[in-house]
């Protein structure tokens, strides 16, 4: 049994060991996933095909337009500087889909690889394109930041803890048990791309979100305006962003933030401000 019990504990050691490192853009957090990309794309790719099957396509050209047209404009942004900052090994990971859907929850989410959902419940909110490109570009950083990878990286690590924790107690070895954890694996994997982000992952994506918006030509101003016309909604429960930061440590994060984001539209304002696409309206029938 202590031999079964060092040998588990090797393994243990091991599998932690594992997997890859990789710093966030622009933050410079360091994280350490367990998963491999392609296995994150194979399951957003599934789980998005099966919503898009059953979701009703807005019928509202204007907005629909205005929504792809943002998010592209965003998506070109932000793969401008994964080029131009070494990254451009990530740039084949991301197929960029924006749709809007029938749905009046306040809402919106990413999948990985860039699958991007609004709802039109979401633009009475946002008002302008401007204010919208904010809520895109939060999602497009939970996609650019890998915040699913990552969830599912943990929930990997605690069913390997649970897995070695069982192999112990009942004395036998990793053949049997390895295959359990592969099951237990997928399961929880699957679970944490359905649940919501972190509280320290919700607020690195109103980061980068907001200086990808700043990138792609969009005031960065309009962002505490728009986080406070969200929590008057009362939406910190039912919407967009599960365990986020309180609505007054959101708006407080975001103030602080605009001195940098300001830094990169200024660089694209020249560009951007030429453009009446950065102070289109919502159209709401």
């Amino acid at each position: 049994m202590k031999k079964v019990v060092l040998f588990l504990f090797a393994a243990a050691m091991a599998f932690a060991s594992c997997g890859t490192s990789r710093t966030v853009p622009i933050i410079g957090r360091t994280q350490h996933l367990m998963v491999d990309d392609q296995q994150v794309l194979s399951l957003s790719n599934q789980q998005y095909q099966e919503y898009m099957k059953s979701a009703k396509p807005s019928t509202n050209k204007v907005n629909t337009a205005m929504v792809r047209r943002c998010g592209q404009r965003l998506a070109t942004a932000v793969e401008t500087y994964l080029r131009n900052n070494g990254l451009s090994s990530e740039l084949s990971e991301y197929k960029w889909e924006f749709n809007l859907v029938q749905d009046q929850e306040v809402n919106a989410f990413c999948m990985p690889g860039g699958k991007i959902v609004v709802y039109e419940g979401l633009l009475p909110v946002t008002k302008d394109e401007s204010s919208l490109a904010i809520v895109l570009g939060h999602e497009i950083a939970h996609a650019v930041a890998k915040h699913s990878a990552e969830r599912m990286s943990n929930s990997v690590r605690e069913q390997y803890g649970v897995g070695i924790l069982g192999a112990v107690a009942s004395g036998v070895g990793l053949g049997s048990e390895a295959q359990q954890l592969g099951a237990a694996a997928l399961g929880t994997g699957l679970q944490a791309m359905n649940s919501g982000f972190s509280r320290k992952q919700e607020s690195e994506a109103d980061h980068l979100g907001l200086i990808f918006a700043a990138m792609a030509g969009y005031d960065p101003q309009v962002a505490a305006p728009f986080w406070q016309r969200m929590a008057a909604q009362g939406s910190s429960s039912n919407s967009i962003f599960s365990d986020h930061p309180s609505d007054e440590t959101r708006v407080k994060n975001i103030q602080g933030w605009i001195p940098e984001a300001e830094k990169y539209y200024k660089t694209s304002s020249k560009s951007a401000s030429s453009s009446p696409q950065t102070v289109r309206t919502i159209h709401i029938k």
